[in-house]
């Protein structure tokens, strides 16, 4: 099976060619500020970089000839995990939704290159899959019931791809995702943190603007009632205030940068705060991963920590020595997303996963739409 994948981000196009389960060709395309700045909506870049896509593959000799076409999938409504191919409805709810952001264009562009093809166009584990457990969603508000936007996609490769592991160490005992209870954290610019209970998410925090430990680039949960005095005080705009807590937020806020290397190499020169703020993050990522434990009533297989952030020594050992009593800790340094996209989309045309459907039903009674400002 030949399979192309793709990963629209902010300001790059990742692609790649797999031949069955090894890639042959990868590349990232990458987007300057003045490449971008001709189109006044991220969905208005569709054509851009559909035609960089297909001009990379001509240019690197690829044959246009695909049995699957994968793209990361959009801020849609709430889903279930899995694979889903691409269909009418999922394509009119990307183009309405409220919330701009560059992995919109991922089904879209699949979409687009599979009609060509005439093959299939999948998505496979979007940020906002939703399977809480109904008692998860409840707040103490009812105006405000529990929502996610997450790391599903990696997560979830990283939980079958730990379970392969446990099945080669131990074949006469083959493991599967859908048979562990497994922690998971990924560590990037957000941060989730999800209970994965036999192959489902029944518990993660919205990592993008609302809830967890904070980030490099987020706040996470902070005091409500400091905050709604916040947004009453006059000193900030909305759209600043939103900032404040998804971009200018976290590390970012605290210490001017968001690399984390750069702030290990402060701390080592005597620098207390930068300290004292990278251990909060750590502290605060241990507290949730504890947090999860009751989700399984103490019994977890497994916690594994992925993310760019799983490279740091720093970071690693010191959050392992704080949840290490819980369950054995396997670390996954990195993320490779476009393998977790057609490893999907290989599972969908094998038989091995089920092709679910998308519709424009809401998941749960309880669950909302995020508010996609």
């Amino acid at each position: 099976m030949k399979i192309l994948a793709i990963n629209p981000g902010s300001t790059s196009t990742k692609m790649a060619v797999f031949e069955n389960d090894k890639p042959v060709f990868t590349l990232t395309l990458r987007h300057s500020v003045e490449d971008l700045e001709p189109f006044p909506k991220v969905i208005d870049q569709f054509d851009f970089r559909k035609h960089l896509i297909l001009n990379a593959l001509a240019e690197n000799g690829i044959p246009f000839e695909f049995d699957a076409v994968i793209g990361r999938g959009g801020l849609l409504r709430p889903i279930p995990g899995g694979v889903y191919e691409v269909n009418d409805a999922m394509v009119a709810d990307i183009r309405k939704v409220r919330r701009s952001h560059a992995c919109n264009l991922g089904c879209l562009i699949a979409r687009d290159l599979a009609d060509e093809l005439g093959c299939k166009a999948f998505i496979a584990d979007p940020g906002v899959v939703d399977e809480l457990d109904e008692v998860a969603r409840v707040t103490g508000s009812p105006l405000m019931p529990r929502v996610t936007t997450w790391h599903a996609l990696n997560q979830r490769a990283i939980g079958r791809r730990f379970a392969a592991m446990q099945t080669e160490l131990h074949p006469e005992k083959p493991v599967k995702y859908e048979d562990l209870n497994l922690i998971i954290c990924h560590l990037g610019g957000g941060i989730s943190v999800g209970a994965h209970k036999n192959g489902k998410a029944v518990d993660v925090n919205n990592a993008f603007d609302g809830e967890g430990p904070f980030s490099p680039e987020r706040a996470g949960t902070l005091p409500s009632g400091s905050l709604i005095d916040l947004c009453y005080s006059g000193r900030y705009t909305k759209d600043e205030l939103k900032k404040r807590i998804s971009g200018k937020a976290g590390l970012a806020a605290h210490l001017g940068s968001t690399h984390i290397p750069e702030i290990i190499e402060r701390i080592e020169n005597g620098d207390d705060y930068a300290r004292l703020v990278l251990d909060a993050m750590i502290y605060q990522i241990a507290k949730h991963i504890a947090a999860l434990t009751p989700v399984f009533h103490g019994k977890v297989d497994a916690i594994l920590i992925t993310g760019g952030i799983a490279h740091s020594d720093y970071v690693v050992s010191r959050l392992v020595e704080r949840i290490d009593f819980i369950a054995p800790v396997h670390i996954f340094p990195g993320e490779d997303e476009l393998e977790a996209l057609a490893m999907n989309a290989l599972g969908a045309l094998n038989g091995d996963l089920e092709v679910q459907t998308y519709t424009q039903k809401k998941t749960s009674h309880i669950t909302v739409e995020p508010q996609l400002n």
